[in-house]
């Protein structure tokens, strides 16, 4: 793993991690959002998926601007390379969010929160097991078990009482955080030999495309460009090529467990900013109590990484 003086600083590691998880915590209600504006019913499967490819091709053709702007080689990919990118954005955006979208249709959205925080444990897991200077320890294991719980927390209702366990829904998500996990290490990988923001771009606007196509041929459909819907899908398109770039970067130069386990902030910043967005009170118990706890379990991974 190559090092580097800026992105392997822990200051700069703990911000950039921090931006990308507030980022994704916000598109959250942005979604919802957009689910509103664009007229897509709960369970239209297939409508969302074309929005989804929608959000990722733009986001993908933003950061391969970005590239060509900054003089960075985007077009000489072998064979080999081509295979990398196209595996990536089939696995990382397509396959998970089939997977996730499915089992969100049949699960509830607490439940399916909390089955979607197995990923950090994936990731750790998976690392273990590749790569030397990555391996579990007691700090690790507690510190994701102490993160985990605040995912528990930030969802705590009377739904997390329901210890019923759907395939298709509870599942179905497990299986998106598996793969997400998977292919994340596996873009690791790829992108030592690459650069970070030509493989983000190009995985994403594959990604993108394969789940555009997926959802036209499903049934799905997306109407309804008013000025609004426009800027919120843009905005959605910004932050994933943003966060998603950063990502890269930060999986490229550090090792997995110490980045990964800031994964737990995603739906303690997704609770908060949609609380703000839909007039709820912020300071609930269980919110700063969510908070605590994962801060926590980020303190105990990277004080094991010192």
């Amino acid at each position: 793993m190559n090092a580097h003086p800026f992105f392997s600083s822990r200051k700069v590691v703990i911000l950039l991690a921090c931006l990308c998880c507030l980022l994704w915590g916000s598109a959250y209600p942005a979604i919802k959002n957009g689910y509103a504006l664009f007229a897509i019913g709960a369970d239209d499967v297939p409508s969302k998926m074309v929005f989804a490819g929608y959000r990722f091709v733009i986001a993908g053709l933003l950061l391969l601007l970005m590239a060509q702007l900054t003089h960075r080689p985007i077009f000489n990919l072998d064979g080999k390379k081509l295979r990398q990118i196209t595996t990536l954005g089939l696995t990382q955006t397509s396959l998970q969010y089939i997977f996730f979208y499915v089992g969100l249709a049949y699960t509830t959205g607490v439940k399916g929160s909390i089955m979607n925080g197995t990923g950090t444990f994936f990731s750790v897991l998976l690392a273990h097991y590749i790569y030397r200077n990555d391996r579990l320890s007691l700090n690790k294991v507690i510190g994701c078990l102490v993160g985990f719980a605040g995912v528990m927390v930030v969802n705590f209702n009377k739904d997390l009482l329901d210890f019923d366990f759907s395939l298709l829904g509870d599942g179905f998500v497990v299986i998106a955080a598996f793969i997400l996990s998977a292919a994340s290490i596996y873009g690791k990988k790829v992108s030592q030999s690459m650069d970070a923001i030509v493989l983000t771009g190009y995985q994403l606007a594959i990604g993108g495309l394969a789940l555009t196509l997926g959802g036209y041929l499903t049934g799905g459909t997306l109407t309804g460009f008013t000025p609004a819907a426009t800027a919120l899908l843009v905005y959605l398109a910004v932050l994933s090529s943003v966060a998603f770039a950063l990502w890269t970067i930060l999986l490229k130069y550090n090792r997995v467990g110490m980045v990964t386990i800031f994964n737990f902030l995603i739906p303690i910043f997704g609770a908060i900013l949609s609380a703000i967005f839909l007039g709820e009170s912020i300071l609930e118990w269980k919110n700063v109590l969510a908070l605590g706890l994962v801060c926590s379990g980020i303190w105990l991974v990277n004080r094991e990484n010192r």
